[in-house]
């Protein structure tokens, strides 16, 4: 099998427009596993909300691994074994914190199942929580409420004006931090250098595979490095323009078993 290690983006990519994972896909991924085939989910989502679809595709069973946080911590999910993890530097969420007061928007990040934060009826709070099937745990302040480790923050909010305060973080913070959008209304900050292709060659060392042996398939400006970085750089027909651009192959969309036709023609076949 030219092809040993298949990394999947999940919004977008690996679940359809209804977040789910269809029954073909699903077992066309099981199939590969059982030929020897691993898989690494590769998501800007917290663990815990990679976790269910780990499950569905069976990854403890067939040494599979989560890749969350856009790569800020890499688990082996038959072992449980954290395999790498990179955390926020505290001193800067005050900054973050305040950038997200004076613009009216809502700021979250992690604990456990919990999405913590001062605003849990913020439409794209809820959205964050639905997306991964977790609780809002609202807070009375938020700096106070952060008192563990994280991994990264959530600045949330409408995507005209977040693109203004992306630009003005992003400019303030380009030499200690990760400013991003995962989504045009989801501002992602995460430790510098955070990001999926990075963590992915971590990955290949520990597992000792090489980059060639790799497929990645992804949608989003988030998968664009990893794209570049695989052996086959796979773009969804739902990507955005400059993933496409960037990809080796173009499969089909992710409300047409994308995932599945990239893994029947590239290992199964």
């Amino acid at each position: 099998m030219k092809y040993k290690l298949l990394v999947l983006d999940l919004d977008g990519t690996l679940t359809n427009s209804k977040k789910v994972i269809t029954e073909h896909t699903r077992t066309t991924l099981i199939e590969a596993q059982k030929r020897g085939l691993k898989i690494v989910l590769a998501s800007g989502r917290p663990t815990y909300g990679v976790a269910p679809l780990a499950n569905q595709l069976e990854l403890d069973k067939y040494e599979g691994y989560i890749l969350s946080y856009n790569g800020g911590e890499i688990i082996d999910w038959k072992t449980g074994e954290m395999m790498y993890k990179n955390l926020l530097d505290p001193e800067v969420l005050p900054y973050l914190y305040q950038c997200a007061k004076d613009n009216n928007f809502a700021i979250v990040s992690y604990e456990n199942e919990y999405v913590l934060t001062e605003h849990p009826d913020d439409e794209y709070v809820l959205k964050e929580a639905l997306l991964n099937v977790m609780k809002i745990k609202k807070v009375d302040n938020f700096l106070k409420a952060i008192n563990h480790p994280i991994a990264k923050c959530l600045i949330v909010g409408d995507p005209t004006r977040l693109a203004v305060l992306e630009k003005e973080m992003y400019d303030h913070l380009k030499d200690r931090m990760g400013v991003f959008r995962s989504e045009p209304y989801f501002l992602e900050l995460v430790p510098k250098g955070i990001d999926k292709a990075r963590s992915l060659s971590v990955l290949l060392k520990e597992i000792n595979m090489k980059k060639e042996e790799m497929i990645a398939v992804g949608d989003g400006f988030n998968d664009l490095s990893m794209i570049q970085y695989a052996g086959l750089g796979v773009a969804m027909a739902n990507a955005q323009p400059v993933v496409r651009e960037n990809a080796d192959y173009i499969t089909l969309s992710n409300d047409e078993d994308g995932v599945a036709a990239v893994v029947e023609k590239f290992i199964l076949a």
